[in-house]
C-alpha cells in the first residue's frame, strides 16, 4: 500500500510530461512498479493519478457493489472509466499525461501534485492556490466525520 504525503508544484512540458517528484517515488511500494491510471475526479475540478495496486483495489470496491446486468450499475460504470488513461513513467521519471486531461481540468503549465493517502490528486496550480479552507469551517467538518463511529482498520 502506498501513503503519499505533500505537495509538489510541477511544471508540464509541451507534450504534457511532468517530473514525478523524488519524494512520491520513495513513497511508493515496489509493487507499484512505476504504472499507474489517471483519471478525472468524481467530485473536484481536478485529475487523480492512481498507482496500479490502489487502482485494482478500486475496482474490486466497485466490483462488490455493481450489477452488471443493472442499467443504472452500467450507466455508473461507464462515467466512472471514461476518460481514463495507463500512465507509466519513463526512464527520467517523467509522466505523459494526456493533453485531453489536463484540457477537462484547465491545466496548461504549473501544476500541483498533492499526495492524498494511496492516490495522488493532479491541480491546476491556481486552483490549487485558490482553495481557501475556513479554519472553523474545517474544524466543524472534521468533528463532524470523526465524531461518529471508529471504523475498524483492516490490514
Amino acid at each position: 500500500m502506498n501513503l503519499f504525503i505533500g505537495d509538489f508544484n510541477c511544471k508540464a512540458d509541451a507534450k504534457g510530461r511532468i517530473l514525478f517528484p523524488s519524494a512520491f517515488k520513495k513513497q511508493m511500494s515496489s509493487l507499484a512498479n512505476e504504472r499507474f491510471v489517471i483519471k478525472k475526479d468524481l467530485f473536484e475540478k481536478c485529475l487523480v493519478l492512481y498507482p496500479i495496486e490502489e487502482w485494482e483495489r478500486q475496482n474490486k470496491i466497485i466490483r462488490s457493489k455493481i450489477n452488471p446486468y443493472n442499467k443504472e450499475h452500467n450507466r455508473f460504470i461507464r462515467g466512472f472509466y471514461k476518460g481514463t488513461a495507463e500512465i507509466i513513467l519513463d526512464g527520467n521519471n517523467r509522466m505523459l499525461i494526456p493533453k485531453r486531461l489536463f484540457e477537462q481540468v484547465g491545466i496548461t503549465r504549473e501544476v500541483v501534485l498533492a499526495g492524498q493517502d494511496g492516490k495522488i490528486e493532479v491541480w491546476a496550480k491556481e486552483l490549487y492556490d485558490n482553495i481557501v479552507e475556513n479554519d472553523e469551517e474545517f474544524a466543524r467538518l472534521t468533528e463532524k466525520i470523526m465524531d461518529g463511529p471508529i471504523n475498524e482498520i483492516d490490514e
